[in-house]
């Protein structure tokens, strides 16, 4: 499960590093959206990865290898909200810089 988790994250990155490098803003905001997400995966598997582990830890014996991490739980859950608000942002953004400025290019010029 992690040697599948690590390329998913690598397949993120790279495809959200080539989208950022690309001269369209709309491909701009994909590629951020992705290597947000790629990151989101990074944090997330620093809590470890286990199935049917319980994420709090309750009274009793306490044994750290059956309880997971919730702290990068959490830090997921909320970087997840603040990335659907920031690329809701872009995309507003985007748009009013596209009925201003008549393109989508990043330097606000087409080439030709």
């Amino acid at each position: 499960m992690e040697l599948i988790l690590a390329i998913g994250i690598g397949v993120l990155t790279s495809c959200g590093v080539y989208l950022m490098l690309r001269p369209r803003t709309f491909q701009v905001i994909i590629g951020l959206s992705l290597l947000s997400y790629a990151v989101n995966l990074f944090i997330f598997s620093m809590g470890r990865l286990m199935t049917g582990a319980a994420p709090v830890v309750t009274n009793g014996e306490i044994d750290p290898t059956q309880f997971t991490d919730p702290v990068p739980q959490a830090l997921v859950l909320t970087a997840i909200v603040i990335g659907f608000a920031m690329t809701a942002l872009f995309l507003v953004v985007l748009l009013a810089a596209r009925g201003v400025t008549g393109t989508d290019h990043v330097d606000g010029r087409e080439q030709r």
